[in-house]
């Protein structure tokens, strides 16, 4: 029989950021971690790029072939807004998760001289900033304004709560990542997100029955009224336009919707977490374990950082 005591409480957290103030967003984000908290949530995760924003809708001024001038400035808007790790943000987001115990995963866009990533952090109470990933494939236009993850940020952390991991948006898709989170021991699987259509859930329950793990996905519910008035969007400039309407839900390692989706508006939902139901699922079919086929498929994971310059001697 399970013993109660091992179940704890997650929560994801379907707020809108302030796309151009990254500190904003993070005195909402520290706020939501002590609400949560408060009703007894352990872990929080919360949307893609909620830290810095996510420009949807924007084309940076670059049809085929150009580059606008008013993109050049877009651009030098958009790295403005995101943060430095470490910085005084996270610094925020780490007294929440050092006041409350909380597990928190959080989407920023991470600025790292020149170039932009689009981050998924990883907080634990006192410990602060434990790991963070970042998005190894930017989906289409996002390539414009995002570079590109290496291998070197792909951790599954050991946290109190059980093994946890975060892949951001339509990483998700790729297979061949999800397959090495699960042969890291992932029980706690993170999907931070700005996919807000009704085949993302579905795409969730896939994942969480593949992995036989806990799926925690959350998407911002955000309008056009959030964006500075200078923001370029083929969304137009209406402010009650919604430009992402959440969905956002958490799914156990059968494929059970707990939590969601939601699309109502900004909201934090809840779910009892039962770590045994982990074990249960692996019971006929743990895709890294027995259920793989090692001598027919073998998938090889280069782990190692790849900066461009590497000074030696």
């Amino acid at each position: 029989m399970t013993d109660d005591r091992t179940r704890w409480t997650a929560a994801v957290a379907q707020i809108a950021s302030v796309p151009d103030d990254a500190t904003a967003s993070a005195v909402r984000a520290a706020d939501a971690i002590r609400t949560a908290a408060g009703q007894g949530a352990r872990l929080i995760v919360f949307p893609e790029a909620f830290l810095g924003g996510y420009p949807k809708g924007a084309s940076f001024g670059a049809p085929i072939g150009m580059r606008r001038p008013e993109g050049r400035e877009a651009f030098l808007r958009y790295h403005r807004a995101a943060i430095d790790l470490p910085g005084p943000e996270t610094a925020l987001i780490a007294e929440a998760t050092a006041a409350t115990g909380a597990v928190v995963v959080i989407g920023c866009i991470e600025r790292d001289g020149g170039t932009l990533y689009c981050t998924a952090l990883i907080f634990e109470g006192a410990r602060g900033l434990v790991a963070k990933h970042r998005k190894l494939m930017p989906t289409a236009g996002e390539r414009l304004i995002w570079g590109f993850g290496d291998g070197s940020t792909m951790p599954v952390v050991d946290t109190p709560l059980g093994r946890v991991g975060a892949v951001i948006c339509w990483e998700n898709y790729m297979p061949m990542l999800r397959m090495h989170m699960y042969a890291q021991g992932v029980q706690i699987y993170c999907a931070p997100t700005a996919d807000d259509r009704d085949t993302w859930v579905p795409s969730m329950q896939h994942v969480a029955l593949e992995g036989r793990c806990y799926v925690l996905t959350a998407c911002q519910h955000i309008t056009r009224g959030a964006y500075a008035k200078d923001h370029e969007s083929a969304l137009g400039d209406d402010p009650a336009t919604v430009m992402m309407r959440g969905g956002s839900a958490i799914i156990d390692p059968l494929g059970r919707v707990l939590a969601g989706p939601d699309f109502s508006g900004e909201t934090i939902l809840y779910a009892e977490i039962d770590p045994d139901q982990i074990l249960r699922g692996k019971f006929d079919f743990d895709v890294a374990g027995h259920y793989a086929r090692p001598d027919v498929f073998r998938l090889t994971v280069d782990t190692r950082p790849r900066p461009a310059v590497v000074t030696e001697g």
